[in-house]
């Protein structure tokens, strides 16, 4: 029940991000209060995995480790810097705080904290993701012990490709770059895009680092796995 309850967090959460980065093409209104709610869930979140921070300081650091904590903190203070100018832009929500001056370095920070806000939680997702296809063949009523069918793992590896090659283009084409290392101080929405289009193209991007993340998490235990064997 505990793990069906994060994995609800985890999806709303997925899906109140896909909203809210298309704020232009929803509203400043939804936008405000899907935020708020996210952050709240962000927060519930933290407090259902508050052991992994009663465990940051025990155990060995393998580079999977090392890379997870990284991914982690970092995503951590991007949702903080989210929180903290998206309250000190708001003017629905937030609008009877006492909050004057600084809307300008806000948007900037709220533009940079989105971006990569984006990126790592995708990341976050794809270093889980055993955990995740673990849960959903539960609820399948499938047997974890049961290996997978050879032609299964083609279609899934074939899917992995297909949205490995859609999410790069999207990503180009959506000039997220330019967000993230502050080329442009402004993001560009495509109007005559609809809001299908648009949330195809960023589920894409969002599979595009998850499965970046899968496979440099694999990449890594498997090093890992080689050095203890050759230390034996």
């Amino acid at each position: 029940m505990k793990q069906r309850g994060r994995m609800i967090i985890d999806i709303a959460m997925t899906v109140m991000l896909l909203c809210q980065m298309a704020y232009m093409l929803v509203g400043e209104d939804l936008h405000e209060w899907v935020g708020t709610a996210m952050f709240v869930l962000f927060i519930a979140h933290h407090v259902v995995n508050r052991r992994w921070y009663g465990n940051l300081f025990k155990g060995r650091y393998t580079p999977f480790r090392v890379m997870q904590v990284i991914v982690n903190v970092l995503l951590l203070l991007a949702m903080f810097g989210l929180m903290v100018s998206g309250i000190i832009m708001s003017r629905i929500v937030f609008d009877f705080l006492p909050i004057e001056g600084g809307t300008a370095f806000a948007r900037t920070v709220h533009m940079l904290a989105s971006y990569w806000g984006f990126i790592l939680m995708s990341m976050h997702l794809g270093m889980h993701w055993g955990m995740v296809m673990g849960m959903v063949r539960k609820l399948w009523g499938e047997n974890g012990a049961n290996q997978a069918s050879p032609s299964r793992t083609v279609v899934l590896r074939l899917l992995a490709a297909v949205i490995l090659a859609y999410g790069g283009y999207a990503f180009l084409k959506h000039n997220i770059a330019d967000y993230l290392f502050l080329r442009t101080h402004f993001v560009f929405f495509d109007f005559e895009e609809t809001l299908l289009q648009f949330f195809v193209e960023y589920i894409a991007m969002m599979g595009l680092w998850a499965c970046v993340a899968y496979y440099l998490m694999k990449l890594l235990q498997k090093c890992a796995a080689g050095r203890k064997k050759q230390m034996k």
